[in-house]
């Protein structure tokens, strides 16, 4: 009942129904510098980019389709700090990104304090090339 897999961070599947997300963005952010020249504007010399942030938002049902375990995975997976790979359905590689925050907004919670809807918001920053775990694996 969980759905097709749309999307996935490392271990942690997004599928149409469960732990499925309803909105991405992309933020790409890059640098130029300023260089001050007589006479005219200003020149702008490109530096490169600074950091690229994916925003994931989503809902959750719970009661009705599951996907709680899923979240709380990813959340024990920011605390220990290991880039994850995003890749597409399509199979496209995004690379090795690192969760930077995951927001919660808990509703409708039953008698037993179990809410029955979820929306969350996870964002990761892609990871530069300098780190990545298959670097750590060549250092040992």
């Amino acid at each position: 009942m969980a759905g097709p897999v749309t999307m996935a961070l490392g271990p942690f599947m997004f599928r149409a129904h469960g732990f499925g997300y309803n909105g991405l963005g992309r933020k790409l952010d890059t640098t130029w510098a300023e260089i001050e020249t007589a006479g005219r504007l200003n020149a702008l010399q490109w530096t490169g980019p600074r950091s690229e942030v994916v925003t994931i938002n989503g809902v959750l049902f719970p009661q009705e389709f599951g996907g709680i375990g899923t979240l709380e995975g990813a959340r024990l997976a920011a605390k220990s700090g290991l880039p994850l790979m995003l890749v597409s359905l399509g199979g496209k590689v995004f690379g090795s990104h690192a969760i930077q925050k995951i927001d919660e907004d808990r509703g409708f919670h039953d008698r037993y304090g179990t809410p029955g809807r979820n929306a969350y918001i996870i964002e990761v920053k892609r990871v530069g090339a300098g780190f990545s775990l298959l670097s750590l694996l060549g250092a040992l």
